[in-house]
């Protein structure tokens, strides 16, 4: 990797490309839901004060431990949080989802979004849960955030739901793979924690979401002890995190698109690799900005990972079809064959499904959080993200050393092979691409997508507004819903 000069340009900006920068003492990635359930029950058995979950859905069912549980109180999710505030008398809990499905037209093509009456049991005095039905019709509150007592975060890509959990070995089958007595295939994730005051402005954004849904204020927690849970091995200490939110515009003037900003930023200043790692590619704002980068005769090289197929007959008719065309715009600017993308591989050749949201640039920027590579994540659903960078600042390079060593543990378990093994595969080969490509093989691996395999997910209704817009159109209140009615007939 070349040099970085002490004075370039910051990618991450307070009020431009991400709403704060704030100091983390710790900040860990967290790959694949067993580990994550694992750390946010861990987290929330220390909590003292409060806890606040935002998330796109909530399973009470849904199991923390799967294979034998090691930590006190129940295992189930609801029965939990019952437990908790009954154990502890002075812990507040509280609950925002989505109300994706209470819009009839979207029944059914969302997946399993657990049944609102399953949740309503939780709510007493110190555990209540809400709806948040303050966004515009058709919009999605999509952030995935867990705040305890304002001192420990954790935000990604990832819902205390059903389907979730898996391990990084993703095996074609694992009798711990089921929720609700049903199977399902194997899934990749990945979360982001944080303490010190990044984890205190996450908690700010919670409590924010929360009196925009209810009316109610939350105050501050002001406490000096230690949330963050045993066994979580900080990925960076003493490093500022940015916190980059999308927005949608409810009143004039209310519209926030940092998210959109910092993809923007970051790929236009990335010097020799993009990699990504998303359930979508569907923003034509967002392969305009690659295309672009592909076209220049010394430009980055682009890896994506995604999955091989989205999950539900909507997301085919409105994802699928716009990555065809826009994987087709990469291809044809491709003139200097730097672009790959694939999609994850068991050993057996079954397709993991990829839903994670990870953008890496360099040495220099990763960015973990809940925001899809679609348009709907740069300006109509609500979304959050965390980023660390290797500035100026960086003395030591040890930030810059930990954003490759992510993005290389990311891509070698794709690969099904060691860290060692592909640093070593990318020693010989002298490119990220080419390594990768080196790599690649029968059994656990990845799987390359072309412009012959994707021809078939063309589709009319590509890069519909209706389906995918990146803002709030004036119609949308009535169009979306009778477009959803046809689409279910």
């Amino acid at each position: 990797m070349s040099e970085r000069s002490q004075d370039e340009h910051r990618l991450l900006t307070a009020g431009q490309t991400c709403w704060r920068v704030e100091q983390a003492q710790r900040f860990a990635c967290i790959v694949d839901a067993a580990d994550y359930f694992r750390f946010a029950k861990a987290a929330m058995l220390r909590a003292q004060h409060r806890i606040v979950l935002i998330g796109w859905d909530f399973d009470t069912r849904i199991t923390f431990e799967r294979g034998g549980k090691t930590m006190a109180g129940p295992n189930q999710l609801g029965f939990f949080l019952r437990w908790l505030v009954r154990a502890r008398p002075g812990l507040e809990i509280y609950l925002l989802r989505s109300n994706v499905r209470l819009l009839p037209a979207f029944e059914g093509l969302w997946g399993r979004v657990t049944p609102v009456a399953l949740l309503n049991w939780l709510s007493n005095d110190r555990l209540q849960f809400a709806v948040d039905g303050v966004h515009p019709i058709g919009a999605v509150p999509h952030q995935k955030i867990v705040a305890v007592d304002d001192t420990f975060a954790l935000c990604g890509g990832i819902d205390f739901a059903v389907d979730r959990w898996d391990t990084r070995e993703h095996l074609d089958h694992n009798k711990l793979r089921q929720d609700i007595g049903r199977g399902y295939g194997p899934r990749h994730e990945v979360a982001a924690a944080v303490d010190g005051q990044a984890a205190l402005a996450l908690g700010d954004l919670a409590r924010d979401r929360w009196r925009a849904a209810t009316g109610r204020e939350l105050e501050p927690v002001e406490t000096t002890h230690i949330v963050w849970p045993r066994g979580l091995e900080p990925t960076l200490r003493e490093v500022g995190v940015g916190i980059a939110r999308t927005m949608p515009e409810l009143e004039p003037g209310s519209e926030i698109r940092e998210v959109e900003a910092l993809n923007l930023v970051a790929i236009a200043h990335a010097r020799d690799i993009i990699y990504l790692e998303n359930q979508y590619f569907a923003s034509r704002t967002i392969a305009e900005a690659l295309a672009v980068r592909l076209a220049e005769p010394d430009g980055p090289e682009v890896v994506i990972v995604m999955p091989r197929n989205s999950e539900s007959r909507l997301e085919e008719t409105a994802m699928d079809s716009a990555r065809q065309r826009l994987l087709e715009l990469l291809w044809a600017a491709d003139h200097h064959e730097r672009f790959g993308v694939y999609w994850p591989v068991t050993d057996s050749g079954m397709p993991i499904y990829v839903h994670s949201k990870v953008l890496v640039i360099d040495d220099r920027l990763l960015r973990i959080g809940s925001s899809n590579f679609n348009n709907r994540s740069m300006g109509f659903d609500n979304e959050c993200d965390v980023a660390v960078e290797a500035g100026g600042d960086d003395a030591d390079g040890e930030v810059a050393r930990t954003i490759t060593s992510v993005r290389h543990s990311l891509v070698s378990e794709h690969l099904g092979v060691t860290v060692g093994e592909f640093d070593s595969a990318l020693r010989d080969n002298g490119s990220f691409l080419r390594a990768v490509e080196a790599l690649r093989g029968d059994g656990r691996s990845l799987s390359r997508f072309t412009s012959e395999l994707v021809a078939a997910e063309a589709n009319p209704l590509a890069e519909n507004d209706l389906m995918d817009p990146d803002e709030v159109p004036k119609s949308l209140t009535r169009s979306v819903q009778r477009w959803l009615e046809r689409l279910t007939e």
